[in-house]
Protein backbone atom coordinates (compact mmCIF):
# COMPACT_ATOMS: atom_id res chain seq x y z
CA UNK A 1 0.00 0.00 0.00
CA UNK A 2 1.14 3.30 -0.85
CA UNK A 3 -0.49 6.43 0.75
CA UNK A 4 -0.33 10.11 -0.53
CA UNK A 5 -1.68 13.12 -1.67
CA UNK A 6 -1.17 14.60 -5.13
CA UNK A 7 0.50 18.10 -4.80
CA UNK A 8 -0.53 20.63 -7.47
CA UNK A 9 2.03 20.85 -10.17
CA UNK A 10 0.46 24.18 -11.34
CA UNK A 11 -0.99 27.46 -10.14
CA UNK A 12 -1.94 30.45 -10.41
CA UNK A 13 -4.42 33.13 -10.45
CA UNK A 14 -6.99 30.53 -12.38
CA UNK A 15 -6.62 27.76 -9.84
CA UNK A 16 -4.51 24.80 -9.38
CA UNK A 17 -3.97 21.63 -11.50
CA UNK A 18 -2.76 18.23 -9.78
CA UNK A 19 -1.80 15.36 -11.61
CA UNK A 20 -4.04 12.70 -9.86
CA UNK A 21 -1.48 9.54 -12.02
CA UNK A 22 1.18 10.58 -14.87
CA UNK A 23 2.50 8.00 -17.54
CA UNK A 24 0.56 5.25 -16.00
CA UNK A 25 -1.03 2.82 -18.65
CA UNK A 26 -5.16 2.53 -17.30
CA UNK A 27 -7.54 -0.01 -18.45
CA UNK A 28 -10.84 1.34 -16.29
CA UNK A 29 -11.94 4.19 -14.33
CA UNK A 30 -14.42 3.52 -12.23
CA UNK A 31 -16.66 6.24 -9.68
CA UNK A 32 -17.54 4.20 -6.32
CA UNK A 33 -20.09 5.82 -3.91
CA UNK A 34 -20.57 4.30 -0.55
CA UNK A 35 -22.68 5.03 2.14
CA UNK A 36 -21.18 5.40 5.88
CA UNK A 37 -20.41 1.91 7.23
CA UNK A 38 -20.05 0.24 4.12
CA UNK A 39 -17.60 -2.66 3.26
CA UNK A 40 -15.91 -2.63 0.32
CA UNK A 41 -13.30 -5.39 -0.86
CA UNK A 42 -12.13 -7.93 1.43
CA UNK A 43 -10.32 -9.57 -1.45
CA UNK A 44 -7.05 -9.57 -4.15
CA UNK A 45 -6.03 -9.38 -7.58
CA UNK A 46 -3.33 -11.65 -8.94
CA UNK A 47 -3.02 -9.32 -12.07
CA UNK A 48 -4.33 -5.39 -11.37
CA UNK A 49 -3.43 -2.86 -10.07
CA UNK A 50 -5.20 -0.10 -8.60
CA UNK A 51 -5.45 3.68 -7.26
CA UNK A 52 -7.90 4.93 -5.01
CA UNK A 53 -8.33 8.85 -5.31
CA UNK A 54 -10.94 9.67 -2.76
CA UNK A 55 -12.82 12.70 -3.91
CA UNK A 56 -15.06 13.27 -0.85
CA UNK A 57 -15.80 11.99 2.57
CA UNK A 58 -13.22 9.55 4.85
CA UNK A 59 -12.03 6.20 4.30
CA UNK A 60 -10.36 3.70 6.25
CA UNK A 61 -8.66 1.20 4.02
CA UNK A 62 -7.20 -2.16 5.45
CA UNK A 63 -4.00 -3.99 3.33
CA UNK A 64 -2.43 -7.11 3.87
CA UNK A 65 0.58 -8.54 1.83
CA UNK A 66 1.25 -12.21 2.58
CA UNK A 67 0.68 -13.06 5.87
CA UNK A 68 2.37 -9.64 7.30
CA UNK A 69 0.77 -7.85 9.92
CA UNK A 70 -2.55 -6.20 8.30
CA UNK A 71 -1.87 -1.76 7.65
CA UNK A 72 -4.45 0.17 8.36
CA UNK A 73 -5.03 3.99 7.33
CA UNK A 74 -7.42 7.21 7.05
CA UNK A 75 -8.16 8.45 3.63
CA UNK A 76 -9.31 12.04 3.14
CA UNK A 77 -10.25 14.12 0.23
CA UNK A 78 -7.60 14.46 -2.19
CA UNK A 79 -5.54 11.09 -0.65
CA UNK A 80 -4.62 8.48 -3.26
CA UNK A 81 -4.16 4.93 -2.27
CA UNK A 82 -2.42 2.68 -4.60
CA UNK A 83 -2.78 -1.21 -4.22
CA UNK A 84 -0.76 -3.66 -5.87
CA UNK A 85 -1.25 -7.24 -7.12
CA UNK A 86 -1.58 -9.80 -4.72
CA UNK A 87 -2.09 -7.23 -2.06
CA UNK A 88 -5.40 -8.13 -0.08
CA UNK A 89 -7.48 -5.62 0.46
CA UNK A 90 -10.82 -3.83 1.56
CA UNK A 91 -12.19 -0.70 2.23
CA UNK A 92 -14.50 0.93 4.75
CA UNK A 93 -16.77 4.14 4.54
CA UNK A 94 -16.01 6.23 7.76
CA UNK A 95 -18.96 8.61 6.25
CA UNK A 96 -20.57 8.59 3.10
CA UNK A 97 -17.73 9.11 0.43
CA UNK A 98 -17.23 9.26 -3.71
CA UNK A 99 -13.81 7.59 -5.01
CA UNK A 100 -12.37 7.20 -8.48
CA UNK A 101 -10.83 3.86 -9.05
CA UNK A 102 -8.01 3.95 -11.98
CA UNK A 103 -7.20 -0.11 -12.84
CA UNK A 104 -4.17 -1.22 -14.89
CA UNK A 105 -4.82 -5.02 -15.35
CA UNK A 106 -7.99 -7.27 -15.83
CA UNK A 107 -10.35 -5.79 -13.90
CA UNK A 108 -12.16 -3.27 -15.51
CA UNK A 109 -15.25 -3.78 -17.76
CA UNK A 110 -16.14 -6.85 -19.23
CA UNK A 111 -13.61 -8.59 -17.02
CA UNK A 112 -14.94 -6.72 -13.91
CA UNK A 113 -15.33 -10.00 -11.97
CA UNK A 114 -11.99 -12.16 -13.26
CA UNK A 115 -9.21 -11.37 -11.75
CA UNK A 116 -10.94 -11.08 -8.00
CA UNK A 117 -10.16 -13.54 -5.50
CA UNK A 118 -12.63 -13.00 -2.02
CA UNK A 119 -10.82 -13.58 0.85
CA UNK A 120 -11.61 -16.09 3.52
CA UNK A 121 -11.20 -14.07 6.47
CA UNK A 122 -12.31 -10.05 5.98
CA UNK A 123 -9.47 -7.80 6.81
CA UNK A 124 -11.37 -6.15 9.45
CA UNK A 125 -11.51 -9.49 11.27
CA UNK A 126 -7.83 -9.91 11.33
CA UNK A 127 -7.50 -6.62 12.32
CA UNK A 128 -9.04 -7.23 15.19
CA UNK A 129 -6.92 -10.31 15.96
CA UNK A 130 -3.92 -8.44 15.30
CA UNK A 131 -4.67 -5.71 17.94
CA UNK A 132 -5.78 -8.12 20.66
Amino acid sequence: MQHSKPAPVFTDNRGSITDILAKVPLDAVTIIRSNKGVVRGNHYHKNTVQWIYLQSGRLKSLTQTGDAPVVAGILEPGDLLLTEALEKHAIIALEDSEFFVFTHGPRGGDGYEDDTYPLEIPLEAVEIKLQA
